[in-house]
């Protein structure tokens, strides 16, 4: 297996890896804070996190940052994504600042 390099944009990102398997997956969480925006899922987010990203950030690999931020809600980044549950949403600044 080829050592993949996955983008600052990844799950990923941090979880160790060698020339022949990854390793164990190493969290990224995203702590709160006061610039975070209050999100209801409407019917068009439903199980569409991808769509969610690219509508806030411009990209759909951030679908993930929605279950990192709202672990007790979401546990499942696109099956958890119903209508009517309210999450956080961080900034992209801030996810910036977190080096994603």
């Amino acid at each position: 297996m080829a050592h993949v390099n996955y983008p600052t944009s990844s799950p990923y990102y941090l979880t160790p890896q060698n020339s022949w398997r990854i390793g164990y997956y190493v969290d990224r969480p995203i702590p709160a804070d006061s610039t975070d925006t209050v999100f209801t899922v409407t019917p068009k987010y439903q199980y569409r996190p991808d769509k969610l990203s690219y509508d806030i950030y411009g990209y759909p690999v951030y679908y993930w940052v929605f279950m990192q931020r709202n672990i007790d809600i979401i546990r499942d980044p696109i099956y958890d994504m119903i209508v009517g549950i309210t999450i956080y949403i961080p900034t992209y600044t801030r996810l910036q600042n977190l080096g994603f």
